[in-house]
């Protein structure tokens, strides 16, 4: 089972009936960077859990509600009054998304302490669950312990810059990181801003000397791209019409995670291990089912018999 924590929120998405210019409605849809990936996990048939706070409002009840749907295991779920985080989506004209967030007192800051269940051979955080405390450093500690207990680990800062009131000391607490993750993967810019001055490919070639086996950055049409002390290795974004980005990052995250449990390559040993032809095979499963997903409106990750 792979574990993932973070948070879970409402993203309010403009209609795209709105007048040029006017303020239109805001449509709710589910998300969050861990949620998101719990949600593609579940649907392309991989034995995944969520570790979250839920709201006990009419949000947080959707939100269990969707990810049971999705197939996703909820025993690590608690819920409580506080309410939901709200995100506010703003999108440009080639359909990228930009986010206000509405975080003071949600319940996503408040999930509990608790150790992963025995059965669990992986952990994934990442997001506003690795920002906003108390939770953030209830789920580093999870890092640490499952990193020290031989469990496969990811991380997917997914920056949210607003949010980060001192970048310095964030940038020095993902650096503290690095040691506990097996699998990192960041956009380009969200290496950019980690790195600031610094070419990308360069970052992640220092990032991989300070632990992980690979990380993988996302480079919207451009595709994707794994860095390894053994290589880089580049795949082609896919061609399709695109509704919006919203959750494309997440779905190759749990793109990677599924093709690498599917082929009994969930440890830092195989990533390393990879060559050119295992890269293409996983970054390609990854672009392919990102692809689907942001031809779609809000973060609608595919099912398994939607992807080759």
């Amino acid at each position: 089972m792979i574990v993932i924590g973070g948070e879970a929120l409402v993203d309010l998405v403009p209609d795209k009936s709105a007048p040029d210019g006017g303020l239109g409605p805001l449509r709710p849809l589910l998300g969050g960077g861990p949620y998101n990936v719990a949600i593609a996990l579940g649907r392309l048939g991989v034995p995944a859990a969520f570790y979250a706070k839920l709201s006990t409002d009419q949000f947080g009840d959707r939100m269990l509600d969707r990810l049971r749907e999705s197939d996703v295991d909820t025993s690590l779920v608690e819920r409580g009054s506080e309410p939901t985080t709200l995100a506010v989506v703003g999108l440009g004209e080639d359909g990228s998304a930009r986010y206000s967030f509405y975080t003071d007192g949600t319940a996503a800051r408040f999930v509990a302490d608790r150790p992963l269940p025995e059965e669990a051979t992986a952990l994934c955080v990442g997001t506003l669950g690795m920002v906003l405390e108390p939770g953030a450093s209830v789920y580093e500690r999870a890092l640490f312990d499952a990193a020290e207990r031989g469990r496969f680990t990811a991380l997917d800062p997914n920056v949210r810059a607003d949010l980060i009131e001192d970048p310095d000391a964030y940038r020095k607490r993902f650096e503290s990181w690095l040691p506990a993750v097996d699998l990192l993967k960041v956009s380009d810019d969200d290496a950019e801003w980690l790195a600031p001055g610094r070419d990308v490919l360069e970052a992640a070639r220092e990032w991989v000397s300070r632990g992980p086996a690979a990380v993988v950055l996302t480079r919207g049409g451009d595709g994707l791209t794994a860095v390894t002390a053994s290589g880089e290795f580049a795949v082609p974004g896919r061609s399709v019409e695109v509704a919006d980005t919203i959750g494309a990052g997440d779905t190759v995250q749990a793109a990677l995670l599924a093709w690498l449990h599917r082929n009994g390559a969930l440890s830092a040993e195989e990533l390393r291990s990879f060559d050119a032809r295992r890269w293409q095979q996983v970054l390609g499963f990854a672009a392919e089912a990102a692809g689907v997903t942001v031809s779609r409106a809000g973060a609608e990750p595919p099912w398994a018999a939607e992807l080759g």
